[in-house]
């Protein structure tokens, strides 16, 4: 693998949610590492001035029926999450947490939480329907729960996301491949292109 696709991702972003289902076949066909690299995004909207779109309604609502269109091209599962925003800052932390701590379940932690957001529509702001969903799953909600009360977890999500601002990144999805920004899951094309 000559390559590298850094990704960096916050669970509460829809496109986000799209990039992350077609990044893996992207990497697969192309022979590239893929590299998750989860951050703040509302760290990153406060440091760069930058809001969501959804903070405008007629963009918004644009958004919401774009990023539709692009779930049934690629042929996954997407529904308007009627919670969002959501507050990220616990379950970020969580997913630093598996990504350090416990490697090995980490895609299934990350499948788990953009499934419970992106398509059955819950509302990950209360604890415990966090803690339903991660005990569906297969997770110990205690355990992670320490995870995200870890200061070795809280500062590398923190770096993470300083590194992402530094980088120039301002929303989510941000991709780069050979030091290139590639912001939006509407330019996966170019990744690909950049990988070929």
């Amino acid at each position: 693998m000559s390559k590298t696709v850094e990704f960096y991702f916050d669970l509460g972003s829809p496109a986000t949610y799209l990039a992350y289902t077609q990044l893996p076949k992207i990497c697969a066909q192309t022979d590239t590492r893929l590299v998750y690299i989860p951050f703040l995004l509302g760290g990153v909207f406060k440091a760069t001035g930058n809001a969501s779109p959804a903070t405008i309604p007629a963009k918004g609502r644009y958004m919401f029926q774009d990023l539709d269109r692009y779930a049934k091209r690629y042929g996954v599962p997407l529904k308007f999450n009627p919670h969002f925003p959501i507050n990220t800052l616990m379950l970020m932390r969580a997913v630093t947490g598996m990504q350090l701590r416990h490697p090995e379940r980490f895609a299934a932690f990350l499948d788990c939480l953009f499934k419970a957001i992106w398509v059955e529509g819950r509302n990950l702001d209360e604890p415990a329907t966090v803690a339903a969903v991660l005990s569906e799953n297969g997770f110990n909600p205690q355990e992670v729960l320490a995870l995200t009360a870890d200061e070795e977890i809280k500062t590398a999500l923190k770096d993470n996301t300083e590194k992402a601002v530094q980088r120039g990144v301002f929303g989510a999805p941000s991709m780069f491949v050979d030091n290139q920004l590639y912001f939006g899951q509407d330019r996966l094309d170019f990744v690909l292109e950049a990988l070929s």
